[in-house]
């Protein structure tokens, strides 16, 4: 960390200009976590330090502000009233936070914020051991870890600097950054921040949905998400913010005729991330495909019925699944893009079971894609992993399956526009034809034309006008 510090021009130049007014200051937090981290691996190069730079000090926010006048190529003070301000100097920015010694109500997460005098103490109130080290900037470069952060991050351990139950009550947003740490560093949380999880997973409540959502979404985002998942959904956090994920731990029936469905979507959603991975042509990671992996299936405990013979059917669970996740989407203020593609996902992820052993037609292959659009490549994956059968003849059979799909959709499309899949005849044709005004016939005999061409293909001009009269006449009679 040292090396860093000195191998980083700007942080050298501020630790000066901070040094020589008589104030301290330093790299803490998570920048100095992941330069740890990136120090640790055989690639990492000490000459480029971690994004976004995280310091803190005993100045206080307009002495900071005067310190960069002159020097920072621009500073913001959005965070003022927390003590934080913003500046970017030669293509680094960094945060620079005066020291705290808040109080919380416990009835938000927001502190009533107060100037601390100590490093130790700032260090104190943060979130985890890991996020409490910090690294002088000044001449003597003194490394501050007094809870132990670096011994935890070696050995893979989640702790908070004081007791859990103090520090998810001041904030409860804590619970599920240490969610998120399980996945994005590998940490394994102590018995009692799990405890304290537990016990508070109620407080959640006072979290913003937007907060909520950010948070979720980085986890999910990481490498590998299942076991922040599930201490996410053991803890009952997921009771809070995501209720339906955990419905799906339903109890399994005496004869053992379904799958665990909670297990099975955490396991579609590990072999998503693995094809999303191998696919060089995607982008990754796919926050949509990772939400509708673990949430495909969210339908199926308000359609379980239990049928003669012991057997348990779900039946529409994909519809009802669909009208869940933009329920809940929505609720965690997800953009209107992601919230109707992962709902459309869901809607279509059983789709491809119709398809027997190859007995579509032409039509019903361009419906699947039609109806897929854009969201077809995600499709494909999601499909694929949703089949997590231990039986490898039936899994082997399904891929093949599969592969047959994509091949006939792969020669239709050489033959016709499968991406854009429009009437032969266009709104002002079907007017100059039938005469008629702009309005909702014009719609119906559109949609006529278009369900045509997803029946028959391409037709010629004269042909779809043939077909057009005859349908309009009908509609006359």
């Amino acid at each position: 960390m040292r090396e860093l510090v000195d191998l980083s021009p700007v942080l050298t130049e501020l630790g000066q200009r901070f040094t020589a007014a008589g104030f301290e200051v330093h790299l803490v937090g998570g920048s100095v976590r992941d330069a740890l981290l990136a120090a640790a691996a055989p690639a990492h190069d000490p000459t480029h330090p971690p994004g976004d730079l995280d310091l803190t000090t005993d100045a206080r926010p307009e002495q900071v502000l005067e310190l960069l006048r002159g020097w920072a190529g621009s500073t913001w003070n959005t965070g003022i009233a927390f003590g934080t301000v913003g500046a970017e100097v030669r293509g680094s920015r960094l945060e620079i936070t005066t020291f705290r010694a808040d109080r919380y109500d416990r009835e938000s997460r927001n502190p009533e914020v107060a100037w601390g005098n100590s490093l130790v103490d700032d260090l104190r109130r943060r979130d985890f051991t890991v996020n409490a080290m910090a690294v002088s900037l000044g001449p003597d470069r003194t490394v501050t870890d007094p809870f132990g952060g670096l011994g935890d991050l070696m050995r893979g351990r989640l702790r908070t600097p004081g007791p859990a139950v103090e520090s998810f009550a001041d904030d409860p947003l804590r619970m599920l950054r240490a969610v998120r740490f399980v996945a994005q560093l590998g940490l394994v949380p102590e018995d009692d921040v799990v405890a304290a999880m537990t016990s508070l997973s109620g407080e959640l409540g006072r979290i913003t949905p937007e907060r909520v959502q950010a948070e979720l979404s980085r986890t999910l985002l990481q490498d590998a998400p299942r076991a922040a998942l599930e201490l996410f959904v053991d803890t009952g956090l997921s009771d809070v913010a995501l209720p339906e994920l955990s419905a799906l731990r339903m109890e399994i029936d005496e004869h053992h005729q379904h799958k665990d469905v909670y297990t099975h979507s955490l396991t579609v959603l590990d072999q998503a991330i693995a094809l999303e991975k191998a696919d060089a042509e995607a982008p990754s990671p796919d926050l949509v495909l990772r939400l509708a992996a673990l949430l495909h299936d969210i339908g199926k405990p308000a359609t379980r019925r239990h049928e003669p013979r012991g057997r348990v059917s779900f039946h529409h669970h994909e519809v009802v699944g669909a009208k869940l996740v933009r329920k809940r989407l929505t609720a965690l203020r997800y953009s209107k893009e992601i919230v109707e593609a992962v709902s459309r996902l869901t809607f279509l992820h059983l789709r491809f079971h119709g398809y027997g052993s190859g007995e579509w037609t032409d039509s019903a292959v361009r419906r699947y894609v039609t109806d897929a659009g854009d969201l077809l490549p995600r499709l494909h994956k999601l499909v694929r992993s949703d089949s997590t059968t231990r039986n490898k003849r039936r899994a082997a059979a399904l891929s093949a399956t599969y592969d047959s799909l994509e091949a006939r959709i792969a020669e239709i499309a050489e033959k016709e526009d499968l991406a854009r899949v429009r009437p032969d005849l266009d709104g002002n044709a079907i007017m100059e034809i039938l005469g008629l005004r702009p309005g909702p016939d014009v719609g119906r005999a559109w949609q006529f034309l278009k369900d045509l061409r997803l029946e028959r293909g391409p037709l010629d001009p004269d042909d779809a006008e043939a077909a057009l009269r005859d349908w309009w006449a009908a509609q006359q009679d």
